[in-house]
Parts: C-alpha cells; structure tokens; sequence
C-alpha cells in the first residue's frame, strides 16, 4: 500500500490543485503551504504546459501566468522540493504526457528526490503508458488515472488493475470548471464504481462550495479543488487568504469526530 493509499484509511481527503509558478515560485511556494495549513491532505501540484485541454479557461488563464512567467519542468520540480522541505503532505504532479516525453526518463527520478510521491497524467490512457508505468513502479511513485462519467465497468477495472494511490473520478462532462451542483445521479454512479475498485475513489472537476463537497463525501472518499483556488490567485488572494477559503469550504470542520 503506497503512502496516498493509507491516507485514504485515516478518512475522507481533501485534495487541491494549484498551477506551479502562478504567482511567482515564491507566491506559489507559500500558496500551497497555506493550503496545508487549511487543512488540504494532498496537493496536486500541476505542471504547466502550453495546450492544457484537460482544463477549463480559470486554469488555462493561471498556466498562461505560470508560462509567461518562466516556468519550466525543472523549476516545477525545485517548487515542489521547497514545499517538501516545509511539509510531508503527499504531493502528486499533475501533467500531459508531451512534457514527461519531453524530459526523457531521468525526469522521474529527480522527480522522486523533489517529493513527488505519484504522477497523474491527464492525457494518457493506462495502454499506451507502459513506459510510464513501469518506471513509476521502479521508483515506488503512485500512477493516478481518470475515470469518467462514461468509463465502463470493464474499463474502471482495467483501470484499477494498473493505477495506484486512487483513481481520480472526473464527475463533469468536459473540462475543469467551478459548477454549483454536482450531475444528477452523482452518489449512484460513485457508488457503482466503488463497486469495480479496490482503490479509494477522489472526485474532481467542478467542485467549488462547501455542499457540493459534502455531497461528494456522502459517496466518495476525497474531493479534489482547483479552479476556485486559481481563480482566488487570479483575483489577488494572499496565501492566507487561501488558507482562510480552505478554512471555509472544507464540510469535515463540522464534524467533530474527524482528525
């Protein structure tokens, strides 16, 4: 069991994205810190990357900052070893598979001495990335894949055989984006996919308020925040500003029996 996996067993997750360099490393740097400190189990930390169509217009908007800003591969890697120095939260690096060939295989070992406990790959279906996946399990690094509202049965298994730490349930149609309300026939189709796993199941796309979050607990094991954050460092928030929004929009500080 890897060390995402048994996070999962200590309860319900909350899990935050951040684009890499928005803001500054600095800024980004204490962003996610502050993250942590408001109560975020894991980080998603993302790569930047100049044809993101996994993402709605908030993230395209803060990976255009990070770019025109000088991110790299390299410097994502020296941001995330900066977290780590200050905190042991688990961080997966959240990326299209264009910048890991780009890099080339040494790119995952020094991924590992950054802090990176896992890679999720937004592009890459699980058959095409054997390569990916035997080098992640060389280096104990977690292979995150997503499922989505039309992935089959058969295919979540698939999925599950080879994925690692959790498998991500992108729970909209489309693209990353703050919604008000989760599908109709959320809970069911969660609890239908549960039911073709052995792993935790985190879900993502469109969960921006507290209710929404807690809906997504009443089924799932972790939720997973992006654009709400990005779009607060789009709109000036201070790191702890952020800290006071995590404050706020996590459902489990009203219960009094999480730890």
């Amino acid at each position: 069991m890897s060390r995402i996996e048994a996070l999962f067993d200590k309860g319900p997750l909350f899990i935050a994205y951040l684009v890499a360099g928005d803001g500054g490393m600095e800024f980004s740097e204490e962003a996610a810190i502050s993250l942590v400190e408001g109560g975020v189990d894991l980080l998603e930390i993302g790569m930047p990357f100049s044809d993101p169509v996994a993402d709605g217009p908030v993230i395209q908007r803060g990976v255009d900052r990070s770019l025109k800003g000088g991110m790299t591969p390299g410097k994502t890697l020296e941001l995330i070893q900066k977290i780590r120095s200050r905190s042991d939260v688990p961080i997966i690096l959240f990326t299209y598979y264009n910048l890991l060939l780009n890099a080339g295989p040494n790119f995952y070992p020094a991924a590992k001495n950054a802090g990176v406990d896992g890679f999720l790959v937004v592009d890459l279906p699980p058959e095409e990335g054997l390569d990916h996946i035997k080098l992640c399990e060389t280096l104990d690094l977690d292979t995150v894949f997503i499922i989505s509202p039309l992935t089959s049965d058969e295919r979540v298994q698939e999925i599950s055989r080879i994925s690692t730490g959790f498998l991500y349930y992108a729970c909209q149609k489309g693209t990353t984006g703050m919604r008000a309300a989760l599908p109709e026939g959320f809970s069911e189709r969660v609890e239908h996919i549960k039911k073709n796993t052995h792993l935790p199941v985190a879900v993502g796309f469109g969960i921006s308020n507290k209710e929404t979050a807690q809906e997504v607990l009443q089924s799932a094991d972790g939720f997973v925040i992006g654009s709400l954050f990005v779009k607060a460092i789009e709109d000036g928030a201070t790191p702890d500003e952020l800290r006071i929004l995590c404050e706020q929009i996590d459902p489990r500080k009203e219960d009094a029996t999480h730890t």
